[in-house]
């Protein structure tokens, strides 16, 4: 290679001779790689707590106490990402979460991609051992935050034994793979489903959730459908599953479903037309509620023979 003409700058050097930002972007995707790399193949050391939108805030706040029972230091980030106007969120959980001990919500929030690699926002997770993704639009957490520093971050408070929380939008971007747009309609039609991929702190399912209130359960047979490896959990407002290695506990009000197409036989998922009702045979479904656990690795409900 030639040597470089005297006064042209390299590109990836800026005119300090420091390198640029695109290189340091590179650098960091690099780390990232190699880091993915690294981590546990079960992804799981922390806990996570997966709610299905609108807990209880004003009653006994059964979800909200299990999470604030888990923040060691008394300090939670609230990643208001998935909000295109997150304006009230940080002072309805101060309020909640001041109420039972925790002392300091501080709000981590990105209006663009870009802002998710500056040392300001990523500084305010130093130091933290709890994070809790409140609601609004999935695909917006994964668009902005998918792949950044942010991500990186997250990630290693759950691998070194911290707690990630998420609420709604929130509890979707959980999963490798999301639910993104579906219709709330009893009969699934084919072509009617979108995903895309999510943080992949749980691996090997698909969630959704304000489950029994918006009569999601039709998609989400639909997404499992599409690729019967990955297992189905529904879960509806004010309950949440407590994900500790591959085993989870149910809470709150409501239930917890479990779609299970492991054991298909038949689907007319590939042949059909877009607006034709999904066929699916010897689809196995379970229907959990608080006080009930669940195993992961068996796919089965603990404690059932």
């Amino acid at each position: 290679m030639g040597a470089q003409q005297p006064g042209v700058r390299s590109r990836v050097h800026d005119q300090r001779g420091q390198p640029s930002a695109c290189l340091r972007a590179q650098e960091r995707r690099g780390q990232m790689t190699d880091r993915k790399k690294r981590r546990p193949s079960n992804g799981k050391a922390g806990t996570l707590v997966i709610i299905g939108g609108h807990e209880d805030h004003d009653g006994d706040r059964v979800i909200l106490k299990e999470v604030a029972s888990l923040v060691p230091n008394g300090r939670l980030v609230l990643a208001t990402i998935a909000s295109h106007e997150p304006d009230g969120y940080l002072e309805k959980y101060q309020k909640s979460f001041g109420e039972l001990g925790i002392k300091e919500v501080v709000e981590l929030y990105v209006n663009d991609r870009l802002e998710a690699a500056h040392e300001k926002k990523i500084s305010a997770l130093a130091n933290v051992s709890a994070v809790f993704f409140s609601g609004g639009d999935q695909l917006r957490i994964t668009s902005q935050i998918g792949d950044t520093p942010i991500d990186e971050r997250v990630h290693e408070i759950y691998e070194a034994g911290g707690i990630i929380a998420g609420t709604s939008a929130g509890a979707s971007v959980m999963s490798d793979t999301m639910m993104v747009k579906g219709p709330n309609a009893a009969s699934f039609r084919i072509g009617h489903i979108r995903m895309a991929p999510g943080l992949g702190l749980l691996p090997n399912v698909i969630i959704d959730q304000h489950f029994a209130e918006r009569g999601r359960i039709g998609r989400l047979i639909g997404a499992v459908s599409q690729n019967p490896r990955v297992l189905g959990i529904g879960i509806d407002e004010d309950t949440a599953i407590v994900v500790n290695g591959e085993m989870f506990k149910v809470i709150g009000s409501g239930a917890v479903y479990l779609v299970d197409a492991a054991g298909v036989t038949h689907s007319n998922i590939a042949e059909g037309e877009p607006d034709a009702a999904l066929s699916i045979h010897d689809l196995r479904v379970h229907v959990l509620s608080s006080g009930d656990a669940f195993d992961l690795a068996m796919r089965r409900p603990v404690g059932v023979p």
